[in-house]
């Protein structure tokens, strides 16, 4: 029981690493390419585009955190 945990929280914390750094490289090119263009009627590309790299880069942390703890109970 313990090994698929700790199987299951590697693949979490893997998950959202790499869903964090592509909402980053998303919002670096959302700011980059289409900074005065509507997005689907959601607002503006520079402000999701900020969103997206500021939640990207949180995503990446907890995902390294998520890592560290998987590495120290193993």
């Amino acid at each position: 029981m313990a090994k698929q945990t700790g199987t299951a929280l590697a693949v979490s914390a893997l998950t959202i690493f790499v869903i964090g750094g592509i909402a980053t490289f998303s919002g670096l090119a959302l700011v980059a390419f289409m900074k005065e263009r509507d997005l689907f009627g959601l607002g503006q590309g520079l402000g999701i585009g900020l969103l997206l790299i500021c939640v990207g880069l949180l995503s990446s942390i907890f995902g390294v955190l998520l890592m560290r703890l998987y590495r120290n109970r193993v």
